[in-house]
């Protein structure tokens, strides 16, 4: 059976327990997809992120993300991850990892921890009915939507964020689309610009903790509201977790630390 390094990462965040929980796995070769899919359900939270040397391309790593129901396009927090196992693990200031459907993606040191590169990600204005119902709350000010599965809903507060109640059957009967609430931040507690919370029940995670992917889209739609291409966000969920937020042309640049709460093997 192989054995092979694991570390357990809570990703954007300055403490253990707090953040997004993240499995990074570096794996000599790929095996059956299904085994991959199988450590994703064995983990049991969102994301594993599976790497494996790139000898072929300008890449360091590849790279792929399992939840413990799907494989994803594109996951940052996991990403976020992984550049801090590598970077602290050999050395360096940046990493890069050659994705299947997100392309080349990089981590840097930076003063807050890392940051992360992502494609920013545009939406155009929509109206989906269904989910506002199920999303169980008060109504949202604006709809916009990807047809990548990205769906941000804006409301006129982070009370009413908080107070979304979804119906998470509902919500997944629509798809494995990411359905992203955020607000002002003015008034919480954690003092941020943008608020949010993030639910993809259709992949397996109800209400994800702190979310880099909704946040490559959140970068450059709040850019554009707030007249400015940097600000601070935090992600209201159980965990919560904080981040920095910047636009550069077409690239969303995430900021934020990372915790090691496991590290070992995993056999298989």
């Amino acid at each position: 059976m192989p054995t092979v390094p694991y570390w357990h990462v809570d990703a954007f965040a300055d403490r253990a327990f707090a953040g997004n929980q993240a499995a990074v796995m570096i794996l000599e070769e790929w095996p059956d997809d299904a085994v991959l899919a199988a450590i994703g359900a064995e983990n049991l939270f969102a994301e594993t992120a599976f790497l494996v040397r790139d000898h072929a391309g300008p890449a360091d790593w590849e790279l792929r993300w399992f939840t413990p129901a799907v494989e994803i396009r594109l996951c940052g927090h996991a990403t976020l991850a992984s550049g801090h196992v590598l970077l602290g693990r050999d050395g360096g200031e940046r990493v890069v990892f050659r994705t299947r459907l997100a392309g080349l993606l990089e981590v840097r040191h930076e003063a807050a921890g890392y940051a992360l590169a992502l494609p920013a990600i545009g939406v155009e204005p929509g109206n989906w009915p269904e989910a506002v119902a199920a999303l169980g709350g008060a109504a949202p000010q604006k709809v916009w939507r990807n047809p990548d599965r990205y769906n941000v809903f804006l409301y006129e507060s982070a009370a009413q964020v908080a107070a979304l109640a979804p119906d998470f059957g509902a919500l997944a009967a629509l798809g494995d689309h990411q359905f992203i609430c955020t607000a002002p931040g003015a008034g919480h507690a954690s003092g941020a610009d943008v608020v949010s919370r993030v639910f993809v029940p259709g992949a397996g995670v109800d209400e994800d903790s702190v979310t880099g992917s909704a946040h490559a889209v959140l970068t450059p739609l709040w850019a554009d509201l707030l007249g400015r291409s940097e600000f601070s966000a935090h992600q209201a969920s159980a965990r919560g977790g904080s981040l920095t937020c910047r636009l550069e042309g077409e690239t969303a640049w995430l900021g934020g630390p990372c915790v090691t709460v496991v590290e070992g093997s995993f056999t298989f």
